[in-house]
């Protein structure tokens, strides 16, 4: 039997890590989720700055990163000078902190083009989803293990699935759009 719900599924974490990176996009507001992506290289691993430090955000144009380790601070401020996110790190014993600037009107419309950009691929991700299931309905139609009346009906739960999700991708496209060009 066909099992439409595990590419629902397959669907939905495509579209969660499309959130996740939405949220690590710089706004004009400080954002602790901002460093998820950023990985740090010690003790032999890249690692994210949330488990080698403590993040906090005292104002809404400061990140304070504690971390707990003193031979680290400079591998977490390389790591954040070398991040997409254009910051730079202040050093303040084991205390670095992050300003937030406000964001030109050039730095807008990049950020602008990258969340564009994070939407068509993880609308990309979808269909390849979409296709991948369309390709087992039918194969599973060829071997008779369903009929051409569970075909179609399969496809179509696929297809609205596909829409809602093409469609949610959107809104938080929209959302974000909205949000990085509000000053």
């Amino acid at each position: 039997m066909f099992k439409e719900e595990s590419y629902n599924q397959k669907m939905t974490k495509t579209f969660d890590v499309f959130v996740k990176e939405l949220a690590s996009l710089r706004t004009g507001r400080a954002n602790a989720s901002m460093l998820d992506l950023i990985k740090v290289d010690v003790y032999g691993q890249k690692m994210p700055i949330n488990q080698l430090a403590t993040i906090t955000t005292p104002e809404p144009r400061v990140i304070n990163i504690q971390v707990w380790d003193s031979n680290n601070i400079p591998l977490v401020d390389s790591a954040i000078k070398k991040s997409e996110l254009g910051l730079n790190p202040q050093i303040d014993g084991q205390l670095v902190r992050l300003p937030i600037p406000d964001l030109s009107e050039e730095r807008r419309i990049e950020i602008k083009k990258m969340i564009k950009i994070m939407g068509e691929k993880s609308k990309v991700s979808i269909r390849n989803i979409r296709r991948e299931a369309n390709d087992e309905i039918k194969k599973k139609l060829k071997l008779k293990e369903i009929s051409e009346d569970d075909e179609k009906k399969f496809e179509k739960i696929i297809q609205t699935y596909t829409d809602n999700f093409v469609k949610k991708i959107d809104e938080k496209v929209t959302n974000k759009e909205k949000e990085i060009m509000t000053i």
